[in-house]
This record gives C-alpha cells, sequence and structure tokens, in this order.
C-alpha cells in the first residue's frame, strides 16, 4: 500500500470493498487503488471462488461475514477499517488514473472531516461506455457520516453541500450479459419495492402508467442514448423494465398486505354481498 510521509496520520485512506464470487475482477478493483490506499479491506460474504485468496495475495486484509444486506455488510467493513477517512469501491469497479491521482493530492488536505468527495461514475453495456453517469460519494469520514440504512443503493449519508468533486473517472463494468443484467434487475427492483413499501408509500396507478415511459424518454433522448445505437435502445428499454417491476412488486406488497389484514380480523361482509376470502 502507498505510505508517504508527507501525509498526517489523521488523512490515511482505507478502502472497502464488500465482495462476493468475483475473483475475475476484484482484482482490478484492488489494483486501481494501491496508488492512494493505506490499507484494502475485503469483506467477503461466503464466496465459492477463490476471491478471498487473490484479496490476499494483493495484500488485502479480508474479513468473511455471512450476507446480511448491502447496507449492512457495508456497515461491517468500514467499522473494520483502521482509518477513519473511507473510500468505497465495489468489485466491478476501476479507479481511472486520473483519479486516483487526485485521490492522492487531496490526502494531503483532508483537514476537515465534514467534507465528503465524489467521484462520477460510467456504466458500460454491450462493450460501449453509456458516457451519461452519476456522482456518487465514495470518500468521506466515518466520524462524521455513516452508511444510509437502506435495503439498495446504500450510499454515505452526506448531503450535497459537503461534497467535493473529485477528477477523473470510476469505470464501473457492471455488465456482464443480458441474463445476469435481468437477473440483477429483478432482485434490485425486489429491494426497492420493499423499501417504498416499508416507507408506507400508497401504490399509485399513475406511477405504473408514467414512470416506465417517462424514464425512456429521459434515457433515450433527454440522456442522449440513442446516439449509442442498439446499446442505448437495451439500457432505455431496460429502465422501463425496472421502473415497471418496482411499481409492480409494490402493488404487490401491498395488496398481500390487504389479504392478509382481511384475513385476520374477518370479511367485512355486508347483506346482500359476498366475501372473497380464501379460507
Amino acid at each position: 500500500m502507498n505510505h508517504m510521509s508527507s501525509v498526517p496520520a489523521d488523512n490515511r485512506i482505507s478502502v472497502v470493498i464488500i465482495a462476493q464470487d468475483d475473483a475475475v475482477r476484484i482484482a482490478n478493483a484492488i489494483q486501481s487503488c494501491k496508488v492512494f490506499a493505506d490499507e484494502i479491506v475485503v469483506i467477503d460474504g461466503g464466496s465459492k471462488d477463490n476471491t478471498v485468496e487473490v484479496s490476499e495475495s494483493l495484500g488485502c486484509k479480508v474479513f468473511t461475514n455471512p450476507w446480511p444486506g448491502y447496507a449492512k455488510q457495508r456497515t461491517f467493513g468500514v467499522e473494520r477499517a483502521n482509518y477513519d477517512w473511507i473510500f468505497l469501491i465495489d468489485t466491478d469497479e476501476v479507479v481511472s488514473e486520473d483519479m486516483a491521482a487526485d485521490i492522492l493530492k487531496h490526502k494531503e488536505t483532508l483537514h476537515d472531516p465534514a467534507k465528503a468527495y465524489s467521484v462520477f461514475r460510467i456504466g458500460d453495456f454491450l462493450g460501449k461506455w453509456m458516457n451519461r453517469g452519476e456522482f456518487l460519494v465514495r470518500l468521506y469520514n466515518r466520524q462524521i457520516y455513516g452508511i444510509t440504512n437502506s435495503l439498495v443503493h446504500e450510499m454515505p449519508d452526506v448531503a450535497g453541500e459537503h461534497t467535493i468533486k473529485l477528477n477523473g473517472v470510476l469505470w464501473h463494468y457492471g455488465f456482464r450479459s443480458i441474463s445476469d443484467h435481468v437477473m440483477r434487475f429483478n432482485k434490485y427492483t425486489d429491494l426497492e419495492a420493499q423499501t417504498a413499501f416499508n416507507k408506507g408509500k400508497p401504490f399509485r396507478i399513475t406511477n405504473l402508467l408514467f414512470r416506465p415511459p417517462a424514464r425512456f424518454v429521459q434515457k433515450y433522448f433527454v440522456h442522449g442514448l440513442y446516439r449509442k445505437g442498439l446499446a442505448g435502445f437495451a439500457v432505455s428499454f431496460f429502465w422501463v423494465m425496472y421502473e415497471f417491476l418496482i411499481c409492480f412488486k409494490h402493488y404487490e406488497l401491498t395488496r398481500r398486505q390487504k389479504q392478509v389484514t382481511i384475513t385476520e380480523e374477518g370479511p367485512a361482509e355486508k347483506k346482500g354481498e359476498t366475501s372473497y376470502v380464501v379460507q
């Protein structure tokens, strides 16, 4: 790992990676962080491949923790880091050389723990980079901020006004295959719908009717994915499917809760009406 005498001890950075069965790609993620990392902590959820062996061979501290969910696993890793400045990266991400150099430069001036740093992440699909990326907070001080307790898309709970944008790109090699993409969308939409349901958000038919096509217009036309040919059309279509599944799964959860309530309380039958509760 990198150790610079000019960097104050309190400015040392722990890189935290949560992993499971991704031995093929985790090496690139680890290597891309070595320029600025003072340690790299890998939390393995119980891999059946050699993810652990690869990580250990590259000098990482590896802990095994049976998968408890994204936020809890991320928090588990942060708690096992030696240093308060945390950089989060996934196994399918790679820090560009420009970004690594910028983080290394910032290490000398990490005086304000209330400040956090966001990275610009770009994803790939069918061999093409989508260009329209997103800024995500990935470098922060754990003494000030924690991980949001969400089922999916867990992030440091940092307000936008406290973030500084880092130079460079975080490359997201998220595309494996269409089949894998569909499986992950199914998993993520389960979690998104459950989150909405847990927060008590009501199901609205207008969301089901309008959010999917609106997302296609946003991605394909506003974000310019029409320039990416078939890959851009596919990404836009997958976003339609993503929104539809969230809405319909939310409806399913809401309907199931109503059925359970009716079953527990008994059918409220009126004269001339028939109960359709299944006994």
